[in-house]
């Protein structure tokens, strides 16, 4: 999977799982919460390069 692939996953689980309503935006921000999450505990070895392009990403979308 791409980072832009994951991207795109990660916005779309969140406008799916969330209330009618609930804004493009408001998925993007939540999923870039869950990006910081998961670069909070992994080092640069470990995948660090990927999910730093992952949110490069959503903020693109």
């Amino acid at each position: 999977m791409t980072p832009k692939e994951k991207a795109e996953e990660l916005v779309n689980k969140y406008l799916l799982a969330t209330p009618v309503g609930f804004h493009i935006d408001d998925a993007k921000k939540c999923a870039l919460i869950c990006c910081d999450e998961v670069l909070g505990y992994m080092g640069a070895d470990r995948g660090y390069e990927f999910w730093t392009e992952v949110k490069q990403q959503i903020q693109e979308l």
